[in-house]
């Protein structure tokens, strides 16, 4: 491994490798709306980027103060793969990205909130999902989703890589809170849906460009180590 490298980059997934969350927030407006939520955009993007699906529905519950409808992760889910279907993108300049973190032989891991055959089908859409086979961790392999550390530390003892030899990509709050609670370096993506101050913080680095992601961690990445 190069020394100036970390010996395990682990990717978020949505907003980071596929472009997911801009259509998320535009079905939750429409869904959440229609049964009273009144959530503004701004609200979306705050409370639910990155958020597993069980904070998700927690937050809503107390919100209508009534639980959800029986179907209704089933209608939010139809509406979500319909959009994407048509829709889906990656992220821009990612597949940049991952080209230059591989050419170090540095290997790549998803960890992401979202369900894993979600995840499988979203990074196969795109197209890079091959990059990942075998290599993709979701919210349902721990007991607690993001914020807390629990998906991170799991994905880098599976590679039986210590905590502190980890680099994270995300782009939302709470992937960036679980992944600094896991001990690991953060290149948080605020080329997305939220906004680089909310992402600012101790071992974090803020950047909104993912093609200079791979020359980003080799220029950050032994000095933001030593001093951990």
């Amino acid at each position: 491994m190069p020394v100036d490298y970390p010996d395990l980059v682990i990717f978020d997934c949505d907003g980071t490798l596929v472009d997911t969350e801009r259509i998320s927030v535009r079905v939750n407006l429409q869904l959440l709306n229609e049964v009273g939520g009144d959530y503004t955009e701004a609200e979306v993007r705050e409370l639910f980027v990155g958020a597993s699906l069980e904070t998700y529905a927690t937050l809503v519950e107390a919100r209508l103060g009534k639980p959800l409808e029986a179907d209704w992760i089933q209608r939010w889910s139809d509406m979500f793969r319909g959009i994407c279907e048509r829709e889906l993108e990656a992220v821009d300049g990612v597949v940049d990205a991952l080209d230059g973190i591989a050419a170090t032989g540095v290997p790549l891991c998803v960890a992401s909130n979202g369900m894993l055959h979600d995840v499988v089908r979203n990074l196969g859409q795109v197209g890079i999902h091959d990059r990942f086979a075998g290599r993709i961790f979701s919210a349902t392999d721990v007991a607690v989703g993001k914020p807390a550390p629990d998906l991170f530390l799991h994905a880098a003892a599976d590679f039986d890589t210590a905590p502190e030899r980890c680099a994270v990509v995300e782009d939302s709050v709470v992937g960036v809170l679980a992944a600094r609670a896991a001990g690991m370096i953060v290149y948080a993506y605020a080329g997305g849906m939220t906004p680089a101050e909310r992402l600012v913080g101790d071992g974090t680095h803020v950047f909104d460009d993912m093609r200079e992601l791979p020359d980003l961690i080799r220029d950050t990445w032994a000095e933001t180590a030593a001093t951990r």
